[in-house]
Protein backbone atom coordinates (compact mmCIF):
# COMPACT_ATOMS: atom_id res chain seq x y z
CA UNK A 1 0.00 0.00 0.00
CA UNK A 2 1.68 3.20 -1.16
CA UNK A 3 -1.12 5.66 -0.50
CA UNK A 4 -0.52 8.06 2.32
CA UNK A 5 -3.19 8.30 4.94
CA UNK A 6 -3.92 11.93 5.69
CA UNK A 7 -4.91 12.63 9.23
CA UNK A 8 -6.26 15.95 10.38
CA UNK A 9 -3.76 18.08 12.19
CA UNK A 10 -4.18 18.28 15.93
CA UNK A 11 -6.39 21.18 16.95
CA UNK A 12 -4.57 24.36 17.91
CA UNK A 13 -6.88 24.90 20.89
CA UNK A 14 -9.34 22.75 22.78
CA UNK A 15 -13.10 23.18 22.99
CA UNK A 16 -12.88 25.23 26.21
CA UNK A 17 -10.51 27.72 24.60
CA UNK A 18 -12.71 28.00 21.52
CA UNK A 19 -15.70 28.70 23.78
CA UNK A 20 -13.66 31.35 25.62
CA UNK A 21 -12.50 33.11 22.44
CA UNK A 22 -15.94 32.86 20.87
CA UNK A 23 -17.36 34.32 24.07
CA UNK A 24 -15.03 37.30 23.79
CA UNK A 25 -16.19 37.79 20.20
CA UNK A 26 -19.86 37.50 21.19
CA UNK A 27 -19.48 40.03 24.02
CA UNK A 28 -18.17 42.59 21.53
CA UNK A 29 -20.99 41.84 19.09
CA UNK A 30 -23.53 42.29 21.90
CA UNK A 31 -21.98 45.58 22.99
CA UNK A 32 -21.98 47.18 19.53
CA UNK A 33 -25.05 48.75 18.01
CA UNK A 34 -26.40 46.82 14.99
CA UNK A 35 -25.47 49.77 12.74
CA UNK A 36 -21.85 49.31 13.89
CA UNK A 37 -21.77 45.55 13.33
CA UNK A 38 -23.44 44.50 16.55
CA UNK A 39 -25.74 41.53 16.79
CA UNK A 40 -28.91 41.00 18.82
CA UNK A 41 -28.97 37.38 19.93
CA UNK A 42 -32.54 36.14 20.38
CA UNK A 43 -33.14 33.57 23.10
CA UNK A 44 -34.07 31.04 20.44
CA UNK A 45 -31.12 31.34 18.08
CA UNK A 46 -31.68 30.83 14.35
CA UNK A 47 -29.88 27.89 12.74
CA UNK A 48 -27.07 30.06 11.35
CA UNK A 49 -26.15 31.08 14.93
CA UNK A 50 -26.63 27.68 16.58
CA UNK A 51 -22.90 27.23 17.37
CA UNK A 52 -23.20 30.28 19.62
CA UNK A 53 -25.81 28.59 21.83
CA UNK A 54 -23.17 26.84 23.93
CA UNK A 55 -21.12 30.04 24.07
CA UNK A 56 -24.06 32.02 25.42
CA UNK A 57 -24.78 29.30 27.98
CA UNK A 58 -21.16 29.52 29.16
CA UNK A 59 -21.27 33.33 29.33
CA UNK A 60 -24.55 33.09 31.26
CA UNK A 61 -23.09 30.62 33.76
CA UNK A 62 -20.29 33.12 34.38
CA UNK A 63 -22.80 35.95 34.92
CA UNK A 64 -21.65 37.91 31.87
CA UNK A 65 -24.92 37.71 29.93
CA UNK A 66 -28.51 37.03 30.89
CA UNK A 67 -31.76 36.16 29.20
CA UNK A 68 -34.33 38.88 28.89
CA UNK A 69 -37.58 37.03 28.43
CA UNK A 70 -39.40 40.36 28.18
CA UNK A 71 -37.29 41.35 25.15
CA UNK A 72 -36.72 37.74 24.00
CA UNK A 73 -32.97 38.22 23.71
CA UNK A 74 -29.67 37.89 25.50
CA UNK A 75 -28.29 40.99 27.22
CA UNK A 76 -24.92 41.92 28.63
CA UNK A 77 -24.84 42.20 32.41
CA UNK A 78 -22.89 44.79 34.38
CA UNK A 79 -20.30 42.06 35.02
CA UNK A 80 -20.22 41.38 31.26
CA UNK A 81 -19.55 45.04 30.53
CA UNK A 82 -16.80 45.12 33.17
CA UNK A 83 -15.24 41.96 31.69
CA UNK A 84 -15.40 43.49 28.23
CA UNK A 85 -13.64 46.62 29.54
CA UNK A 86 -10.89 44.41 31.01
CA UNK A 87 -10.46 42.63 27.67
CA UNK A 88 -10.26 45.96 25.85
CA UNK A 89 -7.59 47.12 28.31
CA UNK A 90 -5.65 43.89 27.76
CA UNK A 91 -5.82 44.33 23.99
CA UNK A 92 -4.85 48.00 24.02
CA UNK A 93 -1.94 47.27 26.36
CA UNK A 94 -0.67 44.66 23.89
CA UNK A 95 -1.04 47.03 20.97
CA UNK A 96 0.59 49.92 22.81
CA UNK A 97 3.57 47.80 23.80
CA UNK A 98 4.14 45.77 20.64
CA UNK A 99 2.71 47.79 17.74
CA UNK A 100 6.12 48.70 16.33
CA UNK A 101 7.74 45.29 16.88
CA UNK A 102 8.15 42.45 14.39
CA UNK A 103 5.90 39.47 14.98
CA UNK A 104 8.66 36.91 15.72
CA UNK A 105 10.02 39.26 18.42
CA UNK A 106 6.54 39.73 19.89
CA UNK A 107 5.92 35.97 20.01
CA UNK A 108 9.29 35.34 21.64
CA UNK A 109 8.66 38.03 24.25
CA UNK A 110 5.17 36.73 25.03
CA UNK A 111 6.54 33.22 25.46
CA UNK A 112 9.37 34.54 27.63
CA UNK A 113 6.71 36.10 29.87
CA UNK A 114 4.76 32.83 29.84
CA UNK A 115 1.84 34.53 28.05
CA UNK A 116 -0.23 32.82 25.37
CA UNK A 117 0.70 34.20 21.92
CA UNK A 118 -2.56 32.88 20.43
CA UNK A 119 -4.61 34.80 22.97
CA UNK A 120 -2.60 37.93 22.19
CA UNK A 121 -3.11 37.36 18.45
CA UNK A 122 -6.83 36.83 18.96
CA UNK A 123 -7.28 39.90 21.16
CA UNK A 124 -5.31 42.08 18.75
CA UNK A 125 -7.43 41.08 15.75
CA UNK A 126 -10.62 41.21 17.81
CA UNK A 127 -9.90 44.70 19.09
CA UNK A 128 -8.72 46.27 15.85
CA UNK A 129 -11.67 44.92 13.87
CA UNK A 130 -9.80 42.38 11.75
CA UNK A 131 -12.41 39.76 12.66
CA UNK A 132 -15.50 41.95 12.41
CA UNK A 133 -16.34 40.29 9.09
CA UNK A 134 -15.10 36.72 9.30
CA UNK A 135 -16.03 35.96 5.70
CA UNK A 136 -13.86 38.85 4.52
CA UNK A 137 -11.11 37.69 6.91
CA UNK A 138 -11.16 34.27 5.20
CA UNK A 139 -11.06 35.82 1.74
CA UNK A 140 -8.12 38.05 2.63
CA UNK A 141 -6.28 35.03 4.01
CA UNK A 142 -6.88 33.04 0.83
CA UNK A 143 -9.02 30.32 2.43
CA UNK A 144 -9.92 27.98 -0.46
CA UNK A 145 -13.52 27.36 0.61
CA UNK A 146 -14.61 30.13 3.00
CA UNK A 147 -17.31 29.33 5.53
CA UNK A 148 -20.03 31.96 4.89
CA UNK A 149 -21.65 31.59 8.32
CA UNK A 150 -19.50 33.47 10.81
CA UNK A 151 -20.73 31.58 13.89
CA UNK A 152 -19.64 28.27 12.38
CA UNK A 153 -16.21 29.60 11.41
CA UNK A 154 -15.71 31.27 14.81
CA UNK A 155 -16.29 27.97 16.58
CA UNK A 156 -14.28 25.83 14.16
CA UNK A 157 -10.68 24.66 14.55
CA UNK A 158 -9.86 26.17 11.14
CA UNK A 159 -10.19 29.75 12.41
CA UNK A 160 -7.72 29.15 15.23
CA UNK A 161 -5.39 27.21 12.97
CA UNK A 162 -5.40 30.22 10.65
CA UNK A 163 -4.45 32.51 13.56
CA UNK A 164 -1.75 30.10 14.68
CA UNK A 165 -0.14 30.26 11.22
CA UNK A 166 0.79 33.86 12.01
CA UNK A 167 2.67 32.70 15.07
CA UNK A 168 4.72 29.94 13.50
Amino acid sequence: MTDLIRRPAAPVVDADAIRTYAGIYVLKKMDLKPADGGVVFPIGLPAELSPIDEVLADLSSRGLVEMSRWRDRWNLTKAGLAHLATLIDEATDLIDEFDDDELPEVVAELRRRNLDPLRARFLWGWYDGEFDDLLEFQRQRGVAEPQPLWAYYLTDDEFYAELARDLA
